[in-house]
């Protein structure tokens, strides 16, 4: 099995800690047919319109000085598959799951203050859009009452910033 495969496997597993043991049970919501595990976590899909190009957008997510002087706080990015991050001091901290190059980004992703080895999954999709980016963003695998922070928390620390970049 490859790096990439390894670690999308163990991110994966990782999202699906979010949901407790009873959770994870094997019975349907009978009015939606999912499972309890799927009903434990929320999803975030925001659609982003950047000024940058694709690999600015992708160099800025993926390089500590960069990402630090846009967010004004400590950074740290190691910049490959099974690299650890941490930004905003700490605050979040995951590892990434896989790159291709100027076009995506899946990190296994969490806030600090999560249960240990709790983490969600963010992915980045970067597509050229006339002289900029546009960002195709989806958050899953996180408790449903962090949803609007969370989703907040996106526009207020990474697209704010992010849309500074020319």
């Amino acid at each position: 099995m490859s790096v990439g495969a390894w670690w999308s496997a163990v991110a994966l597993m990782a999202g699906l800690a979010v949901a407790s043991g009873a959770e994870r049970a094997e019975a349907e919501d009978t009015t939606t047919g999912a499972t309890a595990a799927a009903a434990s976590s929320a999803t975030i899909h925001q659609e982003i319109d950047l000024a940058a190009s694709p690999d600015r957008i992708y160099d800025a997510l993926l390089s500590a000085k960069q990402f630090g002087a846009l967010t004004g706080l400590p950074t740290e990015i190691a910049a490959e598959v099974g690299g650890a991050f941490s930004c905003f001091g700490g605050h979040i901290v995951g590892r990434t799951v896989e790159l291709v190059p100027n076009r995506r980004i899946v990190q296994a992703w969490r806030v600090a203050t999560w249960p240990e080895g709790v983490y969600s999954i963010a992915r980045f999709e970067l597509r050229l859009q006339h002289a900029g980016t546009r960002v195709i963003f989806d958050h899953t695998g996180f408790p449903p009452e962090l949803r609007d922070h969370l989703a907040a928390g996106w526009e207020d620390h990474y697209w704010k910033a992010l849309r500074t970049l020319k």
